[in-house]
């Protein structure tokens, strides 16, 4: 059997592109904003250079083996991940069809990460459920570290709510 065609950056960029986040499948790692490039390193090597969500995030094994494969698979076997923490990850670098994912999937997406704290006066995150404001957390964690439950007193349902970073 013969090594794959090592395909040119761009198309393993596309193809990275693809790797769903372990934690939340709905969404990409391009959708979530973690790829950062896809470049030749100084020996020649292939790169995908990514910011994980969370340092120490759990899903980082998962991740970097999905592109690996990707990488494999496209023919660059010496390819490698490098992981790059400044500046750190922000939920600002969601993308808009990655928070579309997230909201028909039951997760609220973040509002900007940077924007000002706002007095809670009982109105809170939209329930995707039935679209009611009133809204209030049930628990700092959710499935994963980057989400928290909330409970809509509307309809009784929870729900998850991505947090802002």
């Amino acid at each position: 059997m013969s090594a794959p065609a090592r395909l040119p950056a761009e198309q393993v960029r596309e193809r990275v592109n693809t790797v769903p986040d372990p934690e939340l499948p709905m969404v990409s790692l391009a959708d979530l904003g973690v790829i950062r490039a896809v470049e030749t390193a100084a020996d020649g090597a292939l790169e995908v250079v990514i910011t994980p969500t969370f340092l120490g995030c759990p899903a980082m094994p998962a991740i970097e083996a999905g592109i690996r494969d990707v990488l494999a698979e496209s023919g660059h076997p010496d390819g490698r991940v490098r992981q790059v923490l400044a500046p750190a990850w922000t939920t600002d670098w969601i993308s808009d069809e990655g928070r579309r994912k997230l909201s028909e999937h039951g997760i609220v997406p973040p509002g900007p990460a940077k924007a000002p704290l706002s007095v809670r006066v009982g109105l809170g995150v939209a329930c995707p459920n039935c679209g009611s404001v009133a809204t209030r957390p049930q628990s700092p964690f959710g499935a994963t570290r980057c989400q928290a439950v909330l409970v809509c007193t509307a309809c009784q349902e929870t729900f998850a709510h991505l947090k802002a970073m």
